[in-house]
């Protein structure tokens, strides 16, 4: 079988990310058909936007993509395409695995925890308010009058909102991941003390559904005592379901307890539709240069092979990525000591080395 794949090759080192991915995974051999698209800051010059229409026309139809980090503007520009690619095709639910690998540089040993993310609530919705515009004037106004709360007038705005249907579904994806995949433990990230509302909905459909899954473990935790947890005792935690905000800065700080985002893959799922990324960004000033570790994509492209029901291909392509890293010989520099990055691999070199494991041809140690 063939399968027919969205491959976005993303901004800064996205595209030598996606190129040596995408040799790799052909290298499993599993067929693919490549519906290769662009997106990113270099796209806004050519076609006036970041995420060409195009672009989503092509997911749409394949129902399956992989990209490259795109660049995301700090404060003024376009919004991320990430984030619209989300909403525009709902997908709702983010999956970031993070698991230590022996080989990788970590504080910790043996932690393995899932974050479950929301992807289409809370404040990364888009609902903004710029600082002087009218509408903004307006909407000071009417939540002075509604709440009595003053709200300076020189602010600018953002619109969180949770709704018990995403918060239902999301936290269902949850425990189904969990209970498919062997799963003892779901935890709920909130901070319901203070957003009594907001994220006392989630926390309160949270535990509705908890109800429905008595083979699995439940609990909820406040955000910023998650966030101390993880750090002192990640081994207690499992899979980790927030809301939008909470499940990025989550996913990060799991990726740091691991070891880098360099080897943190993403998932981005709908309901037909998937979407596969690494979580790191594009790191424009090292565009060309050959250096960046392609491993997070690559772990990405075992998730999608296990979503394409790939499982023994991914599988290999797991294992060889695992072992490679805990050979420590075939690697870009950030998972070698400072001592030894002299002898650090680029991007494309890593992606020979790896097709040569999967090929079964030696590989200098």
């Amino acid at each position: 079988m063939t399968y027919k794949v969205t491959l976005i090759r993303g901004d800064g080192i996205g595209p030598e990310l996606a190129d040596a991915t995408r040799r790799v995974l052909d290298a499993t051999g599993v067929a693919f058909e490549w519906d290769v698209q662009q997106a990113g800051a270099d796209q806004i010059e050519k076609t006036g936007t970041p995420l060409p229409q195009q672009v989503l026309d092509s997911i749409r139809s394949n129902k399956v993509a992989i990209k490259g980090p795109i660049t995301t503007p700090v404060g003024t520009g376009f919004r991320s395409v990430n984030v619209g690619l989300r909403k525009e095709l709902n997908l709702y639910a983010c999956l970031r695995p993070c698991k230590t690998y022996k080989g990788v540089q970590s504080r910790y040993e043996n932690v393995d925890v899932v974050v479950v993310r929301e992807n289409t609530e809370d404040l990364y919705s888009g609902i903004e308010f710029a600082r002087g515009a009218e509408n903004t004037q307006q909407m000071i106004r009417q939540i002075e009058q509604l709440e009595g709360s003053r709200v300076p007038p020189s602010s600018a705005l953002a619109i969180k909102f949770i709704s018990p249907e995403a918060s239902e579904r999301i936290v269902r994806f949850a425990f189904e991941y969990a209970r498919s995949h062997g799963r003892r433990k779901v935890s709920a990230v909130h901070k319901a003390n203070i957003m009594k509302h907001a994220d006392g909905l989630f926390l309160e459909v949270a535990r509705s559904v908890a109800t429905e899954y008595p083979d699995i473990e439940f609990n909820d935790v406040i955000v910023d005592n998650m966030m101390m947890q993880l750090v002192q005792k990640p081994e207690l935690y499992d899979v980790l379901v927030c809301p939008n905000l909470y499940g990025d800065i989550v996913s990060d700080l799991c990726a740091g307890l691991v070891g880098g985002l360099g080897i943190a893959p993403g998932a981005n799922y709908g309901e037909d539709t998937a979407l596969f990324e690494p979580i790191h960004g594009s790191a424009p000033k090292y565009t060309g240069q050959n250096r960046a570790n392609p491993m997070a994509m690559m772990f990405s492209g075992v998730l999608m092979l296990r979503h394409l029901g790939e499982t023994e291909a991914a599988d290999r392509l797991d294992r060889a990525l695992s072992e490679t890293i805990a050979e420590g010989k075939n690697v870009t520099y950030d998972l070698l000591p400072v001592s030894e990055r002299h002898r650090a691999l680029g991007t494309s070199e890593v992606a020979d080395k790896l097709i040569e494991r999967l090929q079964g041809s030696p590989v200098a140690l």
